[in-house]
């Protein structure tokens, strides 16, 4: 999560967007999937292609189903890939409180089946949906064929002082979001986020993602996502309460201990946990290189919960390796495709 810190509170301004760096076909990302009731909620969907087993594909931190826009085309090739926005974001409805990665991860049972996904599912987690992919596969374990992470958040096996830390980055966070929030309900000018001389000023509006507009997507997509970070109240209620609820989150997770068992497992790491984008990075520390060993050996302590799982380091990419180095997303869930189905997955 502490990027995200970086993001509310300073904010990485990725460049203007061009035609030639817009992701194919993303305006379907523009306006709303299939909607299917899910707890109390209802959720957007996106799918594409036919197979099986399903991909599916979780999001970080205020980020939503555009998260996925280069990489979900590519897995829809060769068998069902779907995204979708947590309740409250993008397209989906406002959810019950408080949003934990418990009532996430049953929402996301509960919508696949209402739209007649057909499971085992191989779930595919970003950053903080990391923590909701774990904790869907802990409480639906039969409905989980196989677990890609994607330099995914790993605090619960962090260090107790680097929880601490985080956890007080979150709460200095949520008083900065809550503060954009009002701004949106009451139509009042939103509030500026930090800049610097690399950095132009920004509002509230573009600290989803790794800032908008984003250079990977077309000038519709980043249009109507600043559309709806002006205008949707529902998305920063959910992300308020999702970073409330972390250190529960965490909690759980530790008393819930992943246990695959012959499930395929990869574990994508990249050693710039937190970092936006590697046309920024952080100036060199002995704190924050501690931190990115750390992270990274936390994540790999996920490779007991599978006799099949393994840990790949992205060679060049931020924490968003679905944009810059898809190709090791796509042959990571390619890789547990394939396990899959030579443990004998049943064909749909």
């Amino acid at each position: 999560m502490k990027f995200i810190l970086s993001t509310v509170l300073g904010g990485v301004l990725i460049g203007l967007i061009g035609p030639a760096g817009a992701a194919p076909g993303d305006s379907i990302y523009a306006r709303p999937g299939q909607r299917v009731a899910a707890n109390g909620t209802r959720l957007n969907l996106y799918c594409a292609g036919s197979g099986s087993p399903a991909v599916i594909f979780e999001s970080g931190f205020e980020d939503w189903a555009p998260a996925w826009a280069v990489v979900q085309p590519r897995v829809a090739a060769w068998t069902r890939a779907c995204s979708y926005d947590r309740a409250g974001a993008g397209f989906s409805d406002a959810g019950p409180l408080p949003r934990t990665s418990v009532r996430i991860a049953d929402e996301l049972k509960a919508a696949l089946e209402a739209a007649g996904i057909e499971g085992p599912y191989i779930l595919v987690g970003h950053a903080f949906g990391g923590d909701n992919v774990r904790t869907f596969a802990v409480r639906h374990t039969s409905a989980v064929a196989g677990l890609v992470l994607v330099e995914a958040d790993a605090t619960d096996l962090e260090p107790p002082d680097l929880q601490e830390d985080d956890h007080r980055g979150n709460a200095r966070g949520v008083a900065q979001l809550r503060a954009c929030r009002d701004a949106v309900a009451s139509g009042r000018p939103l509030p500026p986020l930090g800049s610097t001389a690399a950095r132009p000023p920004r509002t509230c509006a573009q600290q989803f993602f790794r800032g908008l507009p984003e250079a990977e997507w077309s000038a519709e997509l980043n249009a109507k996502l600043l559309e709806l970070a002006t205008t949707k109240v529902a998305l920063y209620d959910a992300f308020i309460s999702e970073w409330e609820e972390m250190a529960n989150d965490e909690a759980y997770l530790k008393d819930h201990p992943l246990d695959l068992g012959a499930r395929p497992l990869r574990v994508i790491s990249t050693g710039n946990h937190g970092v936006g984008s590697l046309a920024e990075p952080d100036p060199p520390s002995l704190e924050h290189l501690r931190y990115e060993y750390e992270a990274t050996l936390a994540q790999s302590r996920w490779l007991r919960s599978s006799t099949n799982a393994r840990q790949i380091f992205a060679q060049r990419s931020s924490e968003y390796v679905q944009f810059d180095e898809p190709d090791t997303v796509v042959n990571a869930i390619r890789e547990v495709f394939d396990a899959v189905k030579s443990q004998g997955h049943p064909a749909h």
